[in-house]
């Protein structure tokens, strides 16, 4: 995982002195090798910092929260390892002030109850905890089993998770998108309420095309970065197909935009990819696109902002690459598949088929563009794998909103031109109604992975969001859990799959 991306946890172990310190030390120490084994950082309190470890009193839920102010923790992890002082709970996480996801969780009694058993009650004692968030305003995740065991699997499952969720909620809200150009004039499914975007956290930061193309146009032939970067390019993917001068171009855009992103803290792009570029530059943006994005900075076509944070969502929440396509095809034949397409963008992480430069057919067929201004799509068949879909989008009064579905791309006979993959999407056609009746517009971001639920979780829960999906009992509502194998996951597990 790079750098930027690596997640930090703030563990409050919960203690409450009329039960055992013994018991709620050895549940501390439990989760911390837990949390270790999976290499997660973690900032706790010592027992040279606080009674065994944890936190109880006032004072000792202060020098948490200082730990975790001082580390910028992304997440905060609250175990009752025995029943648990709320209070010293909710003055750690008030005084952190920190706003980020909380996971709770309760620990398992060791052995029947009999009169002489040593007790923890979490089982009790977390239902306070969450009593307590609540009235502080704190929003927080329930693990899928309240109480258990560290060492239980559910428990490492949970942790991935959140993990995830912490990643999308930390990164959502710090990030910086560059828009690059204008949206198509004839796309107004591209458009965005800025200031509405900077409320939830994301800032954009715009240049003209004019300014990437006439950078691009200032580096010399020969400059050694550019040639490094045709030399990448040439590795990256077959280029017989195009002229040199393509990959040339391609390069130079790539290169500017990559000094342009360092110089500002760029996380994603959204470019104006049509028909100016080729026009004015002579080469599709779509060879950088498709690179920046295997290196895990997504870029949108069509410089769809609300585009790009799907894709930056979705990388997140599946630490691998994402991708932008259009829900552009159902196969004539069958009702759940449909194909996910675009031009020319997808990185090369989701191939099957070699990966190769091409030209963009749709622009200069057309006329709209020259066939040798249109050169450098990336030209691919997607492997077989579980992806994710996600969209991100604003009703027309700013309000923002998701869709998310988990899939699998297959092999199909049936082709077309551009990146693509057939998505077998279980539930398409109700997906597709909510699609089209609550307004999602025709681009969706899309990665490899089952990361469903770590979207519902970080969009709905932590950003407010209505998020849909294929099989809810009541659309548009966040509170209607996932379904799992035909029943409710409120009554199978908090948390279940989208899609079995």
């Amino acid at each position: 995982m790079p750098p930027s991306r690596e997640v930090k946890l703030g563990f409050i172990p919960a203690n409450r002195g009329f039960f055992s310190s013994e018991l709620a030390a050895r549940m501390r120490d439990q989760t911390l090798d837990v949390l270790n084994a999976l290499g997660v950082r973690v900032v706790v309190p010592g027992p040279a910092d606080t009674k065994v470890g944890c936190v109880e009193t006032r004072q000792e839920a202060e020098k948490a929260a200082e730990m975790f102010r001082r580390a910028g923790v992304h997440g905060i992890l609250i175990g009752a390892v025995n029943f648990g002082e709320e209070q010293g709970v909710a003055w750690c996480v008030k005084k952190a002030g920190l706003n980020v996801p909380i996971l709770i969780y309760g620990c398992q009694e060791e052995e029947r109850l009999t009169m002489k058993t040593r007790r923890r009650d979490a089982f009790c004692g977390l239902l306070s905890i969450g009593e307590v968030l609540r009235q502080i305003g704190a929003a927080y995740t329930v693990a899928q089993r309240p109480i258990c065991f560290p060492t239980d699997p559910s428990f490492r499952e949970d942790i991935d998770l959140f993990v995830r969720v912490c990643r999308v909620v930390h990164g959502l809200r710090n990030a910086r998108y560059g828009q690059v150009g204008a949206r198509p004039d004839a796309f107004w499914t591209c458009r965005f309420n800025e200031k509405q975007l900077q409320l939830l956290g994301p800032t954009v930061v715009t240049l003209d095309l004019s300014e990437a193309i006439a950078g691009a146009n200032r580096l010399k032939d020969d400059d050694p970065d550019v040639l490094r970067v045709v030399e990448s390019i040439q590795r990256y993917a077959d280029v017989s197909a195009v002229r040199q001068l393509s990959v040339l171009r391609s390069a130079k855009l790539e290169l500017f935009l990559r000094r342009w992103a360092r110089a500002n803290a760029i996380d994603a792009f959204g470019i104006q990819c049509w028909t100016s570029i080729q026009a004015n530059y002579g080469v599709c943006s779509c060879t950088t696109m498709s690179r920046l994005g295997d290196e895990g900075v997504p870029s949108a076509c069509e410089a769809d902002i609300m585009g790009t944070m799907s894709m930056h969502a979705a990388m997140l929440a599946s630490d691998s690459p994402a991708g932008l396509a259009d829900w552009n095809n159902l196969h004539n034949d069958d009702d759940e598949l449909v194909n996910v397409w675009h031009c020319g963008v997808f990185p090369a992480a989701f191939a099957r088929t070699p990966v190769r430069l091409g030209v963009q057919e749709i622009i200069a067929s057309s006329g709209a563009a020259r066939y040798e201004d249109s050169e450098g799509t990336i030209e691919f068949i997607a492997r077989e794998s579980p992806v994710t879909l996600c969209r991100i989008t604003q009703d027309p009064r700013g309000d923002l909103k998701a869709v998310v579905a988990e899939g699998r791309i297959e092999d199909n006979p049936a082709v077309t031109f551009g990146c693509y993959g057939w998505c077998r999407l279980p539930g398409l056609q109700r997906l597709y109604r909510e699609v089209l009746l609550k307004h999602f517009p025709h681009h969706v971001a899309i990665t490899q992975g089952r990361v469903g639920n770590a979207l519902w979780e970080a969009l709905g829960n932590y950003f407010g969001m209505n998020v849909y999906h294929a099989g809810q009992a009541a659309p548009g509502s966040y509170t209607a859990r996932l379904p799992f194998d035909g029943v409710e996951a409120s009554d199978a597990a908090f948390r279940a799959p989208l899609v079995v």
